[in-house]
């Protein structure tokens, strides 16, 4: 009989699926790494289980303990079923700006949610991730995940979602684009591809608003990049320690408006119903199609599912509220 042990012995192993209509202009092979068949719907599963793994082995988390974590969603919704099969409690501290499908998902699933501004400095009492920081002192036997510099995010990508890139690709992968947000899937994907062959490019998207581009070009720290952008899932305010600047060869920026057309995009020209950082990566994508030539691979990861926002992207009045369509 083939089945699995619990819900979480069914992340990993998804498919790569080729885009075909809005990747027409492109000569090279366009390849999505479709991780919304996770079971948390996200690609955040593979270094949700692997950052409570070995929190577990540290004896950074006991048993009956309480997981704390500031998240745009995905992440929360791994350490979420993490914790319901191993028995943990879960609180999940989210910016105001994300969508409110995400919160009532993660309710739905028993985590308790804490909501802060979003208009906040980094260091600011309210901010999520200040936030975080003083519920875990606050909170009796709990273990603050801090996906931002937990180092298991990118090693997660280095063990699971780079080698399966690596298999299904036969080795011809040449590109892999993806947005970065905490750095664990570009910085662990990058990593192991570029050990199988240096000469894969990795290419990141970015969004205005956020200092990833300018610090990769410059390695200037600019605050002046930093405004509230709509964009979830990608981009920051701040450097984490996942993000390894030696294994990206680049970033694009690009648009909140771009980003949440081509999501609509995406879900009606390749019935792909897909989150909002997926229309921004393949809109960077296309930015960079000057670098693909006719027999290259390319490899785009996309984060996670549509049903998230419906509310937002798939909803033509905030779409027009937004000044995004006519």
């Amino acid at each position: 009989m083939e089945y699995a042990e619990n819900i979480l012995g069914t992340i990993g192993n998804t498919p790569l699926v080729r885009i075909n209509k809005l990747t027409e202009g492109i000569d090279a092979l366009v390849l999505a790494k479709y991780e919304t068949f996770n079971p948390g719907n996200s690609v955040k599963d593979r270094m949700a289980v692997k950052m409570i793994e070995d929190a577990e082995a540290a004896g950074l988390l006991k048993p009956g303990g309480t997981i704390i974590e500031g998240t745009s969603g995905n992440t929360g919704m791994g350490l979420a079923l993490a914790a319901i099969v191993k028995g943990y409690r879960m609180i999940c501290v989210m910016a105001d700006k994300q969508s409110k499908e995400k919160i009532d998902i993660l309710r739905a699933v028993g985590s308790e949610v804490v909501v802060c501004p979003t208009d906040v400095a980094p260091d600011d009492p309210q901010s999520y991730y200040s936030t975080s920081k003083r519920l875990s002192e606050e909170t009796p036997n709990s273990w603050y995940v801090n996906q931002y510099d937990n180092l298991s995010n990118t090693k997660a990508h280095y063990e699971s979602t780079g080698p399966e890139i690596w298999r299904q690709t036969d080795g011809k992968v040449t590109h892999f684009v993806v947005g970065v947000g905490t750095g664990g899937t570009i910085s662990g994907v990058g990593k192991y591809l570029k050990e199988q062959n240096p000469n894969v490019k990795v290419w990141g998207i970015d969004t205005y608003g956020s200092v990833f581009k300018k610090y990769h070009e410059t390695g200037i720290f600019d605050e002046k990049e930093i405004y509230p952008y709509v964009t979830e899932g990608i981009g920051e305010d701040i450097l984490p320690k996942n993000v390894d600047f030696g294994i990206i060869d680049g970033f694009t920026k690009v648009t909140d408006k771009d980003a949440a057309v081509y999501t609509q995009r995406l879900a009606k020209e390749e019935g792909m119903f897909l989150g909002n950082s997926a229309g921004a990566a393949i809109k960077g994508l296309l930015q960079l199609k000057e670098h693909f030539k006719k027999d290259d691979v390319v490899v785009i990861l996309f984060h996670d599912h549509g049903s998230r926002y419906v509310g937002k992207m798939f909803n033509d009045d905030w779409m027009r509220k937004m000044g995004y369509i006519e």
